[in-house]
């Protein structure tokens, strides 16, 4: 069965709870050695962080469907633009967040959800995207690089956990 793909804001947020949660889980594998929260402690922040950027104009959810069942999503907030270092129009979107279900993975949905958000992108006239890659998830650098987009920066932190 093919998903079905929904458009849509705020109202979707709960329905990805469970994708966001395996996505934090794949990032402590790709990146052990670090303190990481608990997925109920990491959802409350994700989920709040996702009401304020989709309460920004232009950002929106795009949350896959097998059945009832959401078994990926996309997020994009769109900020305003230009960008202080890049030449870029007056919007700028981020991928916020790209997850897909883990027994989904491995069948072209992430490359759906993706083609799908280039094309909400360029029907709203925006053609600047940046996003975030957690430092050794290599399957989504290489998803990315074949996607045309080229690493442009580096993320140093010390945590205190």
């Amino acid at each position: 069965m093919e998903p079905t793909i929904v458009l849509g804001g705020a109202e979707l947020i709960d329905d990805v709870e469970e994708l966001w949660k395996a996505l934090h889980r794949h990032h402590q594998l790709g990146l052990p050695g670090f303190a990481y929260h608990p997925d109920e402690v990491s959802w409350a922040v994700r989920s709040d962080e996702y009401r304020r950027w989709l309460a920004r104009p232009g950002s929106f959810v795009l949350v896959a469907y097998a059945g009832a069942a959401p078994v990926g999503y996309a997020l994009v907030e769109v900020l305003d633009g230009p960008e202080d270092t890049w030449v870029t129009g007056d919007r700028i979107a981020m991928l916020q967040s790209l997850s897909i279900a883990p027994l989904w993975r491995g069948r072209g949905l992430g490359t759906v959800l993706a083609d799908r958000v280039d094309a909400e992108l360029d029907a709203r006239g925006i053609h600047d995207l940046m996003l975030d890659v957690v430092e050794g998830n290599t399957g989504a650098e290489r998803f990315y690089e074949r996607r045309g987009l080229r690493r442009v920066m580096s993320i140093y932190a010390r945590f205190s956990g």
